[in-house]
């Protein structure tokens, strides 16, 4: 889980030494999602879940469209304006959109309780960003718009996933989608070529990128979910935004501010108050577990 963490985390500080080589953002996702899929395809393929895709091609589509090319593009579009540390913070309230989706469109994970409260406290959490990091500068408002609209992205495709596609096999949804997303990122890419090399540093940070930070660690999260269950799993989506923040600071000499600390603080603990339903020093009920594909 270590690992995972810190390898999604340093997700948004490959995209911005691309971003800073020169490198356009349709690119990065085209060759993001196409390594990717050369990661995932094989390991599908090897395990005999492909055959599970078949009559699933408009689901896959949608998840390719709303949970990978769009918010993968936002995050990358928007980190051109706004620190890396910064986006991991931003991309940790997709839990958030999750719960305030479920209110409309599923029953079993509506907020109760206490967790209603830990939905107004993410929710604090990102006004207090908005509010004091990205005050009065235009293009740094619409860069955390755009990372925010992509959280909202992949609480969409949660759902939709629970709800479509709850039978197929994790590794096979990765794959097809990450295959679908490159194909569609096909005419961009060629239009937004490098018109000269990027530098070794970019070309690492992008193999990185796509190889690492999205074949290899979804399928080290499904192996997760297969081993220790998709609920302890679950909690590398509060560990990877501390990483990114690391990497953001540490390595490319980022500002933290304040209320860039008081703001992942508050949208982390009102995302795991709403997850849970119970505050941290609460025993938890422990649910029926859900099988590995159903909570990916």
């Amino acid at each position: 889980m270590g690992l995972l963490s810190a390898v999604w985390g340093a997700s948004y500080l490959f995209i911005k030494v691309a971003l800073d080589d020169g490198v356009q953002p349709a690119f990065i996702v085209f060759a993001r999602t196409l390594l990717a899929a050369f990661v995932l395809v094989p390991i599908a393929f090897a395990r005999g879940m492909l055959g599970a895709l078949r009559g699933r091609f408009g689901p896959i589509l949608f998840m390719a469209v709303v949970h990978v090319s769009v918010p993968f593009l936002l995050i990358t579009y928007g980190e051109r304006h706004i620190a890396s540390s910064l986006t991991g913070i931003l991309v940790s309230a997709a839990p958030i959109f999750t719960v305030l989706l479920a209110l409309r469109f599923d029953d079993e994970e509506r907020p109760r309780g206490i967790a209603a409260a830990g939905v107004v406290l993410g929710i604090l959490g990102v006004a207090l960003l908005f509010g004091v990091d990205l005050s009065g500068d235009a293009t740094a408002l619409a860069g955390g718009l755009m990372v925010l609209l992509a959280s909202f992205g992949y609480a969409v495709g949660g759902l939709y996933l629970k709800a479509r596609l709850s039978d197929v096999p994790a590794v096979a949804i990765a794959a097809s989608t990450m295959v679908v997303s490159a194909l569609l990122l096909t005419p961009a890419a060629l239009l937004t070529l490098p018109s000269e090399s990027p530098s070794g540093t970019a070309i690492a940070s992008i193999l990185a990128l796509g190889a690492g930070g999205t074949g290899i660690a979804f399928l080290i999260f499904y192996t997760l979910i297969a081993t220790i269950g998709p609920g302890r799993a679950s909690l590398v989506a509060y560990i990877a935004p501390g990483f990114a923040v690391f990497y953001g600071v540490w390595l490319l000499s980022e500002p933290l501010s304040v209320g860039s600390i008081l703001g992942l603080l508050l949208i982390l603990s009102g995302s795991w108050i709403a997850a849970e339903g119970r505050l941290p020093w609460q025993s938890k009920v422990a649910p029926h577990a859900p099988a590995a594909h159903e909570a990916a």
